[in-house]
C-alpha cells in the first residue's frame, strides 16, 4: 500500500485505468475557499428559516445554543483540518474514513455522504424558489408557483458552476458578501432601535427554557445552521497549499459564523421584546424585525435572503458534487461520475447528476404530498425543515465516523506526529457533540414525517454497507485506490 499523502495516479489494477481525471490545481486561495465555505453555510437562509424553532425550543437564551453549536463545530473542524493537513483530497470525509477503516467504509461513506448532501441540498434548491415566491407576493401580489423559480435559479447556478471553479466561487463569494452586509446592517439597526431595552438575558443560562433539556433540544438545529462548514476540504485539489489553507479556512469560517449568528440572534430576540412566543409564531422573524426597524427599506433583508440562497446553491453543489466525483474517479461509485471537462476541468457529470437527483427528490416528496391524506401541494418552507433534517442525520453519521477515525489514522500512519489533545481528546469531544443531535433527531415520539427519518437513515446505512461489501469482494483493488489521488502541495 502506498504511503498516505503520496501524490500520483491511482494503481492501474481494477476498473480504473489510464491517467486519472484531475481538477484544476492551485487556482483557489485561502480567502476563496473561506468565502465559499461561508456562502455554503448561507447564514441568511439558515437563520431566516431556522431561528424561530430554535428560539421556541431554547427560549430567550437561544444565543447560548448557538455558542454551544459553534464550539461543537469547531471540534469537528479540528478533525477536518488535521485530516486535510495529512491527506488533502477532493474526497474529504470519504477519503479520511476510507484510509482509516478500509474500502468497505469508504464506499459506505461515499453513499451516505452523497445521499445526505443530495437530500439536504434539495431543501436549499426548493427554498430558493420559495423565497422568490414569498418576496414577489409580498411586494407585487404576484403568486407564481415556487417550482418555476426553483428550476430557473437552479439552472442558472449549474451553468455558472460548469463554467469553472474560479468564476463560480467568485460569484458565491459576492453573494455571501451581500447577505452578510444586509444581516449586519439590519441587526445593528435593530439593536440601536431598541437600545433602551437591551438586556443580558439572552446570554444567561437561567433563561434557557427547561434548562439543559431545552439547550439539548435546540442543539441539533443550531448545529444545522453551520452545515456547509466542511466545504473547503472538498476543494483541496483546487486550492494552493491545501495542507495549510484548508484548516485556516475551516476555523476562520466557523469563528466568523459563530460571532455573526450570536449578533443576529440577539438582534432578533431584542427586536421581539424578548417575547419568544410571538417570535415563534413568526414565519421569518428576522424579516419582521427588518420591517419594524427599517420600514420600506426592509427590502434589503429580502435581498439578503435571495443572495443567500444563490450562494448556497453554487457553493454547496460545487463542493458536495466533488465528493461524488472523487468517489467515481476512484471506483467507489460508477466511473460516470469521475468525468472532468477537458477544458474547464470541472466535474461536469457529478454536478449535473447531483443536482438532478436533488430535483427528483423534491418531485417525489411533492408527489407524496399530493397523494397523501391531505392531498395538498408541498410548502417549500415545510419541505426545507423536513428534507434538511433527514439529510442532516446521514451527514452527522459521516461526521461521527470521521471523528472516530482521526486518532486511529494518526496512530497507524503518522505515529511520530500524533498529539494527544489534537488527535485524541478533541475528536473524542467532537464525537460526543455529534451524539447529542443524533439522539434528538432519532429519539421516538416525534411527529410525522420526522418519526420515520431514523428508520430511513438506518435502512440507508445497512444498504450502503451491503453494497460496499459486495463491491469490494468483486474488486479487491479498491483498497489501493481509496485516497490514492491527493492534492498537489507547495
Amino acid at each position: 500500500m502506498p504511503e498516505p499523502g503520496a501524490v500520483g495516479p491511482p494503481p492501474t489494477s481494477g476498473p480504473v485505468t489510464g491517467a486519472p481525471q484531475r481538477l484544476r490545481g492551485g487556482v483557489l486561495g485561502m480567502a476563496d475557499i473561506a468565502a465559499a465555505t461561508m456562502a455554503n453555510v448561507g447564514p441568511a437562509m439558515s437563520f431566516f428559516f431556522g431561528f424561530a424553532f430554535l428560539a421556541t425550543t431554547a427560549g430567550v437564551a437561544s444565543p447560548l445554543t448557538i455558542v454551544a453549536a459553534g464550539i461543537a463545530v469547531a471540534l469537528l473542524g479540528n478533525t477536518l483540518a488535521e485530516f486535510s493537513r495529512a491527506h488533502p483530497s477532493a474526497g474529504s470525509f470519504i477519503t479520511f474514513v476510507g484510509k482509516t477503516f478500509g474500502p468497505v467504509s469508504a464506499v459506505t461513506t461515499a453513499l451516505l455522504a452523497g445521499l445526505g448532501y443530495i437530500i439536504a441540498m434539495g431543501s436549499v434548491i426548493a427554498i430558493s424558489g420559495g423565497f422568490v415566491q414569498i418576496t414577489l407576493h409580498h411586494y407585487t401580489g404576484v403568486d407564481l408557483p415556487w417550482i418555476i423559480w426553483t428550476l430557473l435559479l437552479t439552472g442558472l447556478s449549474v451553468v455558472l458552476m460548469l463554467r469553472g471553479i474560479v468564476v463560480s466561487t467568485k460569484w458565491a463569494g459576492y453573494f455571501f458578501g451581500v447577505e452578510m452586509l444586509v444581516l449586519v446592517v439590519v441587526s445593528v439597526a435593530a439593536i440601536v432601535e431598541h437600545r433602551g431595552d437591551l438586556s443580558a438575558a439572552p446570554f444567561l443560562p437561567s433563561h434557557i427554557s427547561h434548562g439543559l433539556n431545552g439547550l439539548a433540544a435546540g442543539f441539533p438545529l443550531a448545529v444545522y445552521l453551520f452545515i456547509g462548514w466542511e466545504n473547503s476540504a472538498a476543494l483541496a485539489e483546487e486550492t494552493e497549499n491545501p495542507r495549510r489553507n484548508v484548516g485556516r479556512a475551516v476555523f476562520s469560517s466557523v469563528a466568523i459564523m459563530t460571532v455573526s449568528y450570536i449578533l443576529f440572534s440577539y438582534a432578533t430576540v431584542t427586536g421581539f421584546g424578548y417575547d419568544v412566543t410571538r417570535l415563534g409564531d413568526s414565519r421569518i422573524p428576522f424579516i419582521d424585525v427588518a420591517h419594524h426597524t427599517l420600514g420600506a427599506l426592509a427590502f434589503v433583508a429580502y435581498l439578503g435572503g435571495l443572495t443567500s440562497t444563490l450562494g448556497v446553491l453554487i457553493a454547496g453543489i460545487n463542493s458536495q458534487a466533488r465528493l461524488v466525483f472523487n468517489a467515481g474517479r476512484e471506483g467507489l461509485l460508477p466511473s460516470f461520475f469521475g468525468y472532468v471537462h477537458p477544458t474547464r476541468r470541472t466535474p461536469t457529470n457529478a454536478i449535473v447528476a447531483f443536482t438532478a437527483t436533488s430535483l427528483l427528490i423534491i418531485g417525489g416528496w411533492g408527489l407524496g404530498h399530493l397523494l397523501g391524506p391531505d392531498g395538498g401541494s408541498m410548502n417549500p418552507v415545510v419541505f426545507f425543515a423536513e428534507s434538511s433534517t433527514l439529510g442532516a442525520i446521514l451527514i452527522l453519521l459521516v461526521y461521527l465516523a470521521s471523528n472516530i477515525a482521526l486518532p486511529l489514522y494518526y496512530r497507524r500512519y503518522r505515529p511520530q506526529e500524533f498529539r494527544t489533545v489534537r488527535h485524541l481528546v478533541l475528536p473524542a469531544l467532537g464525537a460526543l457533540a455529534i451524539l447529542v443531535p443524533l439522539y434528538y433527531l432519532a429519539k421516538p415520539g416525534q411527529p410525522a414525517p420526522y418519526n420515520w427519518f431514523p428508520y430511513a437513515a438506518l435502512a440507508a446505512l445497512l444498504a450502503s454497507v451491503g453494497y460496499a461489501t459486495l463491491l469490494v469482494r468483486r474488486d479487491p483493488s479498491l483498497a489501493e485506490r481509496v485516497g490514492s489521488i491527493v492534492a498537489d502541495v507547495e
